[in-house]
């Protein structure tokens, strides 16, 4: 590898970023020979951007970017990965479950053939909260990258830095890197590691934000849940045709004593909550097609902090200036 960008989405971190830093300057030393780390601050509300501007001032490799305010992990890797310099990028937790140490395996699984490798964990880490969180991810880009990668997406990954370009039409709040990779690359690998447990804190995922998390999966990158809807349709219609059958079968022998009055009922009631479900799904994609058309953005940066001698040495900054169109959400002020 010639050279190598970590991005680092942070939030809630003050506690492991000067540990995680310190091993990852100790690995990328050894690893690449030219590197950097770009610390992205989630809007996040305890010492974390004061920390980070710290080590930004301290090592001269280490960038440090604040989002103006939360706006979700995939969103500040957007940003990350659009600040990025150099040829591969790996991207990580703030938590320490992704050990720096795995970095040169990770790199080293990068083939030729490959564009994108995951990181495997070798045994289960994470709480059954986060490993809910991205089952349902997992779920939905397995029909992208293949049933046996899609199960194994994971944001400990390295990638090769043209899949960025895959981002240009990222925009609006709504940010999942997984996909747009998938729309352009099918070359994917796995490398298995070793995972490490949270030593401080707990995961900021609670069961509002999964419940979000996968309707947005569901939702913002496929129209499966139309589908199941018109199929949901089709099947209650065929129920109702068969008991119109039945009603006119009997009739016509003769029949014609009010019986199941329940059972209408019941029909009358499964019929309106088909419906309601199925206006409800449709509702979902045009509140997105409206929360699109509002232009908010993907992200904003507020402020950069870097140590005086990168920004001396370092190239220019390409993707910042070139990848990113007006309008796309990545704004400096």
């Amino acid at each position: 590898m010639n050279s190598v960008s970590v991005v680092i989405p942070c939030y809630r971190s003050e506690q492991t970023l000067p540990v995680l830093v310190d091993r990852l300057l100790a690995v990328l030393s050894t690893a690449a020979p030219v590197s950097e780390v770009i610390l992205v601050v989630d809007g996040s509300p305890d010492r974390t951007w004061e920390v980070a501007q710290q080590l930004a001032d301290r090592h001269e490799t280490v960038r440090a970017l604040l989002l103006a305010r939360n706006y979700g992990q995939h969103n500040a890797l957007v940003a990350g990965i659009r600040s990025a310099r150099y040829d591969t990028v790996v991207t990580m937790d703030d938590d320490l479950q992704h050990p720096p140490e795995e970095i040169p395996a990770l790199l080293a699984g990068l083939k030729p053939d490959l564009d994108i490798v995951y990181a495997v964990p070798r045994a289960g880490t994470h709480g059954f909260i986060r490993d809910l969180a991205s089952k349902s991810l997992k779920i939905g880009l397995s029909g992208r990258f293949g049933e046996a990668t899609g199960q194994d997406i994971c944001a400990f990954r390295a990638f090769r830095s043209f899949l960025r370009e895959s981002l240009d039409g990222v925009a609006g709040p709504h940010a999942l890197i997984d996909i747009s990779f998938s729309w352009a690359t099918m070359r994917v690998g796995t490398v298995p590691v070793n995972m490490e447990r949270r030593p401080i804190g707990r995961s900021n995922y609670t069961a509002p934000m999964l419940i979000r998390h996968a309707v947005h999966v569901m939702i913002g990158y496929s129209t499966i849940p139309l589908r199941l809807v018109t199929y949901f349709g089709l099947l209650v219609g065929a129920l109702g045709a068969v008991l119109l059958t039945v009603f006119l079968w009997n009739y016509w022998w003769g029949d014609s004593t009010l019986k199941g009055f329940t059972s209408i009922a019941s029909m009358i009631s499964l019929f309106a909550s088909a419906q309601m479900v199925a206006l409800g799904i449709i509702g979902e994609y045009l509140g997105r097609i409206h929360v699109e058309r509002m232009g908010r953005p993907t992200y904003i940066v507020r402020e950069r902090s870097e140590s005086r001698d990168s920004r001396l040495s370092a190239t220019p900054d390409v993707n910042a200036e070139t990848l990113v169109r007006p309008g796309v959400g990545a704004h400096e002020r």
